[in-house]
């Protein structure tokens, strides 16, 4: 039998993996928004300084929408936290749901960038499993 005790457990660890996922995406915003055409981002990403160029305003934009995503879940994470469990576990999952399904696109679509897909989506995975058995049983 799954005790309140074990349920709380699992609602928590989704919420600090919620958290790490959140952390992760403010990386990838600083590198994407801030960092784009630094000597390390560039080698990140694999892309030469006159790529990095070309695509600034692209990766720009496209940083603001990790930011996004990351500021969705925290929100959410914080709205449960102070007793708001609907609302909070919505944003929560809207969040690192969004985060999941973008690594699932990347690892889909672009088989050379299938390990980069898998580091950005294993936490918000296990976020929305977590989340989802605490929330669910």
């Amino acid at each position: 039998m799954v005790t309140k005790v074990r349920l709380a457990a699992m609602i928590t660890a989704g919420l600090v993996l919620a958290c790490l996922a959140a952390l992760l995406h403010v990386y990838i915003f600083y590198m994407e928004s801030i960092a784009w055409t630094s000597s390390k981002t560039r080698a990140v990403f694999g892309i030469s300084e006159a790529e990095a160029a070309a695509t600034r305003e692209m990766a720009f934009n496209q940083g603001f929408y990790n930011l996004f995503l990351a500021i969705v879940a925290v929100v959410g994470v914080v709205l449960y936290a102070i007793g708001q469990h609907a609302a909070g576990s919505a944003l929560v999952f809207a969040g690192i749901g969004s985060m999941l399904a973008a690594a699932l696109v990347l690892f889909l679509s672009s088989p050379e960038k299938r390990g980069a897909a898998i580091k950005q989506g294993t936490v918000p995975l296990l976020g929305v499993v977590a989340l989802a058995i605490g929330l669910l049983i």
